[in-house]
């Protein structure tokens, strides 16, 4: 399930483990330089690019992972 591989990907770069899927990444202390991280694992873990302006856009873990999905990204 891509949401539970983006919540893993999360937890690790925010150094939190309790994120749940409707938590906001701004709100968890997410700034750029995590943001940069967490879209490196979408890339290397998920196979897929996500702008920083869909990271924006799509704050929780439920939302960019819909988008994500919309992408036709496989489930890992």
């Amino acid at each position: 399930m891509i949401a539970e591989s983006v919540r893993t990907i999360w937890c690790r770069e925010l150094q939190r483990d309790d994120i749940s899927v409707d938590d906001n990444f701004f709100a968890l202390g997410g700034q750029s330089v995590i943001m940069a991280r967490i879209q490196g694992a979408f890339i290397e873990e998920l196979d897929v690019e996500v702008p920083a302006d869909q990271m924006f856009l799509n704050p929780t873990v439920a939302s960019i992972s819909a988008y994500i999905e919309s992408l036709g990204a496989a489930t890992p």
